[in-house]
């Protein structure tokens, strides 16, 4: 039997609490980003996607549908990608 590594072990434990945010929105956002881009993210990324996790869910949410301005602090390549992968979901 394989073990997993530490950092499949950290994804696993990612898309467990991606997916369970507590408003079925943050759930389908956070958890569809995760299904498609945790596997090919860096140590950083994982750290930045942990951090957004550890947010409140009201201030992500805010920030994703572009109903409030993502603080400095907050800008960064991960976010944008959030965003966009945001749209392109409801797009069609």
């Amino acid at each position: 039997m394989m073990t997993q590594s530490p950092l499949d072990e950290r994804r696993r434990k990612i898309k467990f609490r991606a997916w369970r945010r507590g408003f079925r929105e943050m759930d389908l956002l956070m958890g569809s980003f995760a299904d498609a881009h945790l596997p090919g993210m860096s140590e950083d990324d994982l750290s930045e996607f942990e951090r957004l996790l550890s947010t409140p869910d009201w201030e992500v949410y805010a920030w994703l549908i572009g109903q409030k301005e993502v603080p400095g602090n907050y800008r960064s390549a991960l976010l944008q990608r959030m965003m966009e992968f945001r749209y392109e979901a409801h797009a069609g």
